[in-house]
């Protein structure tokens, strides 16, 4: 059985995302899964995302990163690393970041492993694993001051409740977005977040503060419903 990957493709202009930038990475991809033996289950498109934006403002990335905190899935191929990133500063942030989560992130163009390169490198092995330290301290602490502060509004009221969601509040929204989301037999892509958000404003549609949806809107939706 051939291992799993996902494929991570990023265009940073509408030029690109009217052209032909998306394909030439997935064909770029899917021709080194194939010659890896990799399966791939899975593409992310970022889509109008700058090469310097931070993980924080990439929808898709945050979306594959939580699949890849739930699957099994511990394989990320991009086309080459100008893909992943053009500033190298975010380029090293990102690549950390994947080695301190055990992720292998395949350079198609090179056929590089990319982290395992990270760490055959002392110095920034010791920032992956520094990297990994401060994660997991980082979300032990949150655990905890997030269990202290439900706990003394347990105290003072008898209950804790939590901000509701969209699947609170707006389930509806979210039942048709994943449906959306799905690819139909016989279609070649599937709609863009862009494309859903559109289609949910046409119909009238708000989001729960009564605005307009948007790419980003929806895909944050997807990540945590």
């Amino acid at each position: 059985m051939n291992a799993k990957a996902y494929g991570y493709l990023r265009v940073s202009g509408k030029g690109q995302l009217d052209g032909h930038g998306m394909d030439r990475q997935e064909e770029y991809i899917t021709k080194y899964a194939r010659k890896a033996g990799l399966k791939l289950v899975k593409f992310f498109r970022e889509e109008g995302v700058s090469g310097a934006t931070d993980e924080g403002d990439r929808p898709a990335f945050q979306e594959m990163i939580s699949e890849i905190l739930k699957d099994d899935v511990k394989t990320v191929i991009v086309e080459g690393l100008d893909r992943l990133a053009r500033e190298y500063r975010i380029q090293e942030t990102l690549i950390i970041y994947f080695a301190s989560k055990g992720i292998d992130l395949i350079s198609a163009r090179t056929e590089e492993n990319v982290t395992e390169s990270v760490k055959s490198d002392p110095m920034r092995k010791a920032l992956v694993q520094i990297q990994g330290i401060f994660s997991e301290l980082e979300k032990s602490l949150l655990v905890r001051k997030l269990r202290n502060a439900r706990q003394k509004v347990k105290d003072k009221k008898g209950k804790c409740e939590g901000a509701k969601g969209y699947n609170d509040l707006m389930p509806e929204v979210v039942k048709e977005i994943r449906r959306l989301r799905r690819r139909p037999k016989g279609v070649t892509r599937r709609k863009t977040y862009k494309e859903i958000a559109a289609i949910l404003n046409e119909r009238g549609w708000k989001t729960r503060k009564g605005k307009e949806f948007t790419g980003q809107i929806v895909a944050s939706i997807l990540c945590r419903c």
